[in-house]
């Protein structure tokens, strides 16, 4: 069948950008997700639904995540410009600290593409920068930052309500391009080889590359995360505060009424599903003491929920690699992308960009027209 041309096993935010880059690209008609849990699910093996979700400096500072981080911003942004009510993103206010100096390369690469106001000097006042053109963000003179803060940065972020951006790029990528999504849960990488017309695996199975037959991976390995859904309408700017064993961080969610996300935890290696009473009264504690303003009566704590970033050691995972199909000697392009840890929602277009373009060869073969 044409649209079994090119699949993608799972749909969390990863695999369906990786659906929304093939779409862009003209393979809509001949792709195919195939996952066991879809938007719309709640599972604890489901990870996007619980995700903050938005833009920040959590990621790695390495060739790859820098990058990626900057194709996602840019896409983040023009989403949020173009379909932001509808697509749940809104750009955002943000101040983000870091207990320990990140690394020279993180804050340059940052400032070279972060949209919003002139930078300012760690000691003096704001100044005018020449070229008002380019987005630059302000670093905090160290006289204004928190005790125990080495450096703080304040720019333009972008946040999305998570569980309802991902049902968006669902509904978008099977009604605006007619991608075809199958519930169905595969037992192997080659599973994802629905047909003899196959001839592309995209392998965006998350935490579950570490057990998933023919990929098996030992490097992955779940991060634990707990957080709170609060009603704040009056909270609209994400605050966030990098820690040597903790994340703090309150993020508004776009669009759902004035819901705020508060958290949280970076647990490597716990699988533990639970909400804990213990982590909730610390998470209180951290995020008022970060924005006083959650110190109010408009505040109202709905619940507490956990997930299982899946993160990898070494960072994300986004290469390809000819497989064995079957018993006979049929071979098949696996293009593996998962890995990402707490960075799939910012960095995970610019993922899929190269995920994609590992496969290019093969797609080129499959003479595709653009969709419309």
């Amino acid at each position: 069948m044409k649209n079994e041309s090119v699949v993608i096993i799972g749909a969390g935010i990863i695999g369906l950008n990786v659906a929304l880059v093939l779409a862009e690209q003209g393979y809509a008609s001949q792709t195919t997700i195939i996952a066991e849990h879809l938007p719309g699910d709640t599972s604890i093996n489901y990870t996007s639904p619980w995700a903050g979700a938005n833009f920040s400096a959590l990621s790695a500072s390495d060739k790859n995540a820098l990058r990626w981080d900057q194709l996602g911003y840019k896409h983040l942004l023009k989403l949020a410009a173009q379909d932001g009510m509808k697509a749940f993103v809104r750009e955002t206010p943000s101040t983000e600290y870091w207990d320990e100096m990140p690394s020279r390369t993180k804050l340059d690469s940052m400032a070279s593409y972060l949209k919003d106001v002139s930078r300012l000097p760690r000691s003096s006042a704001p100044i005018q920068v020449a070229n008002m053109g380019k987005p630059q963000y302000k670093e905090i003179p160290q006289q204004d930052l928190p005790e125990g803060v080495a450096c703080g940065v304040k720019f333009t972020t972008v946040t999305l309500n998570a569980p309802m951006h991902i049902r968006y790029l669902l509904q978008r990528l099977r009604q605006q391009y007619g991608v075809r999504v199958i519930r169905k849960k595969v037992s192997g990488v080659t599973s994802g080889f629905l047909s003899k017309d196959t001839k592309v695996v995209f392998n965006c199975t998350g935490n579950a590359a570490r057990t998933l037959k023919g990929v098996e991976d030992p490097k992955c390995y779940p991060t634990r995360g707990q957080i709170l859904l609060a009603k704040a309408t009056h909270v609209n700017q994400n605050v966030m505060r990098h820690g040597k064993d903790y994340e703090t961080y309150i993020i508004p969610r776009p669009h759902s009424k004035g819901n705020v996300i508060l958290g949280g935890y970076m647990q490597k290696g716990v699988g533990l599903p639970d909400t804990l009473g213990d982590e909730t009264e610390s998470i209180l504690s951290r995020t008022k003491a970060l924005l006083p303003e959650l110190e109010s009566p408009e505040t109202d704590i709905l619940a507490a929920f956990a997930g299982l970033r899946p993160s990898r050691e070494g960072g994300a995972r986004v290469a390809s690699e000819v497989v064995q199909v079957d018993d006979s000697e049929r071979k098949g392009l696996v293009v593996h992308n998962y890995g990402a840890g707490g960075t799939g929602f910012q960095a995970g277009y610019g993922m899929a960009v190269d995920a994609v373009g590992c496969a290019l060869n093969e797609l080129e073969k499959l003479q595709a027209k653009p969709s419309l």
